[in-house]
């Protein structure tokens, strides 16, 4: 329903929304009698939109009316039975109720089979929870040999709630049909207080059998760890036993392998195991909202659930803290490994530019010899050149010697050739040094 903006400012467009949430999933009247079949299915976005598809064409064939668009739950009287429907993160649920008593038997005739077969059967998704539970005004306790009967001879979990105005039962167990099992004895509840019960139920077992989702997952990757954890310590072994570049290179490989399929393995169970903490937690709640008290002679639902729940949610978290705990490993034995890599590549450097060194003085040094003996030949032909001018000059006129001016000209044409020389090459080398 849309806000109509009383406020003399501009308002959040969730506004609406966050009052709304508050109110999504209210508690509702349960009479007593009351038969109620609960299912709850694990499915994706697409899932989840086909399954609204499906409880519009369910309204449609019963001519009542349809659930709004884009809402997360639903609630409607069908004839006979009354459907309560939800969308959650990961997973819808479906509960059925109608007002009739249990009778002798009460499981028999579960509300679950009022709904058309054919419709049944296309629901998307993988069911996670589907049990059935009654509600009835019994005053008299059952005894044991008639509980055991109720749940097929299983051994029943049973505890007083609500200072004894009623009592819970269940075997915790799949029976024929596939469906589990539970029953509550009213012994004074209001409709209010039934309902509210009923729902803390419902969660309960929603939440405990979602949350033990990932301890398979969890069983199936600790022997990988175990022997990934392995696999690390010896490659910390060997990085003190390198000899050579490749055997760093072969190293590194290895470590990369390993990061690598380590974070594959997070990948896939990140998700479920923050799933699984938060379902923990739900659970436990709901245990302590319930408030059970003991009945002589059976355990608790509290006693008999958190004797498994709490360890396999510590199973979970003890591998994902493995898992990074591998993490951080791995990383911190990339980083010396690659720390080693870089002092033998600054080693190798070194002696790299050592020998540039060594060359660049060589060169430097036959530079100088054929600079010198460059200016020597250049000298030489110039001389040459000189002799052959003065050869066609009137020397005896001017009362000269050749030869004395040829040994003159030999200083004169080698300090100017030395000096042209030194001057092309600061030039050409100095240069461009000081224009940078």
């Amino acid at each position: 329903m849309p806000e109509s903006n009383l406020l003399p400012l501009t308002t959040h467009p969730l506004r609406q929304s966050l009052y709304d949430e508050l109110h999504a999933r209210p508690f509702h009247l349960v009479a007593t009698p009351q038969q109620i079949s609960h299912l709850a299915v694990q499915a994706g976005e697409e899932e989840q939109e086909e399954a609204f598809t499906l409880l519009k064409q369910l309204c449609r064939r019963y001519r009542v009316n349809p659930p709004p668009a884009g809402g997360t739950t639903y609630r409607q009287e069908f004839g006979d039975f009354v459907l309560h429907w939800e969308r959650h993160m990961e997973f819808y649920s479906l509960t059925l109720l109608r007002p009739c008593p249990p009778g002798d038997a009460p499981f028999s005739d579960p509300t679950f089979d009022l709904l058309p077969v054919d419709w049944a059967k296309d629901l998307p998704g993988q069911a996670v929870a589907a049990f059935h539970l009654t509600v009835d005004n019994e005053t008299e306790d059952a005894t044991p040999e008639e509980l055991g009967g109720f749940f097929e001879g299983q051994k029943v979990i049973l505890s007083e709630v609500k200072g004894g105005k009623a009592l819970l039962g269940s075997a915790f167990k799949l029976h024929g049909d596939g469906f589990g099992r539970f029953m509550i004895r009213n012994r004074g509840l209001s409709d209010a207080q039934m309902g509210r019960l009923v729902r803390r139920l419902i969660d309960l077992e929603t939440y405990r059998l979602l949350s033990q989702i990932s301890l398979p997952l969890a069983k199936r990757i600790a022997p990988e760890l175990e022997s990934m954890d392995q696999q690390l310590a010896k490659t910390l072994s060997s990085i003190l036993k390198i000899d050579d570049a490749g055997d760093e290179r072969d190293l590194l490989q290895s470590l990369s392998r390993q990061a690598a399929r380590l974070e594959s393995f997070r990948a896939e169970t990140n998700h479920r195991f923050s799933a699984t903490r938060a379902y923990h937690d739900l659970v436990l709640h709901r245990l302590q909202v319930i408030g059970e008290e003991k009945v002589e002679g059976y355990l608790t639902m509290g006693e008999f659930i958190t004797r498994r729940l709490t360890p396999a949610q510590r199973t979970c978290q003890s591998v994902q803290d493995w898992m990074e705990d591998l993490s951080r490993r791995i990383e911190r034995a990339g980083d010396l490994l690659r720390t080693r890599v870089n002092l033998t590549l600054q080693e190798q450097n070194r002696s790299l530019l050592a020998s540039m060194n060594r060359r660049s003085r060589l060169q430097f040094r036959l530079q100088e010899t054929v600079e010198g003996l460059s200016i020597a030949a250049i000298s030489y032909y110039l001389v040459g050149l000189v002799g052959y001018l003065i050869g066609g000059l009137p020397l005896e006129r001017w009362h000269l010697d050749k030869k004395v001016l040829m040994a003159l000209s030999v200083p004169v044409v080698l300090g100017s050739v030395w000096w042209l020389t030194h001057r092309i090459k600061h030039r050409l080398i100095k240069a461009p040094a000081h224009g940078e």
